[in-house]
């Protein structure tokens, strides 16, 4: 019962236990495949707009197989990510369908306007 309302507080204890191996996996990493994999962590985290943590966490998870995957193959991170990698971050992230920030921001704007509408018309 106190787990439950732990999770209900602070989120799933299940997540925060992927998300520490997550980040020890990136620690593991050799030189300079941790230094892009962190760089694209803080990119996902201030610009990726997850708030799905279940969606969020495989994402990671799926960038430290591909940065594990590089490093073992001896593949250069501009081989990874191009010539642009924000675009490359961009692209990652699209391709995971969570529920964004930005979604709940556009069903405020959409009820604003339809309530603006609605006044217009009274």
């Amino acid at each position: 019962m106190a787990a439950k309302w732990y999770e209900v507080v602070t989120g799933s204890i299940e997540q925060k236990k992927q998300y520490k191996q997550y980040k020890a996996r990136v620690e593991a990493l050799p030189e300079p495949y941790r230094t892009a994999a962190k760089a694209l962590d803080r990119y996902f985290m201030t610009v990726g707009g997850m708030t799905d943590g279940e969606t969020m966490i495989q994402m990671l998870s799926d960038s430290a197989d591909l940065w594990e995957r590089a490093a073992a193959d001896g593949t250069p991170v501009r081989d990874i990510v191009g010539e642009d990698p924000s675009a490359f971050a961009e692209e990652f992230t699209a391709a995971y369908s969570g529920k964004q920030w930005i979604d709940k921001e556009r069903a405020r704007l959409n009820k604003a306007i339809d309530d603006a509408g609605r006044s217009e018309r009274e």
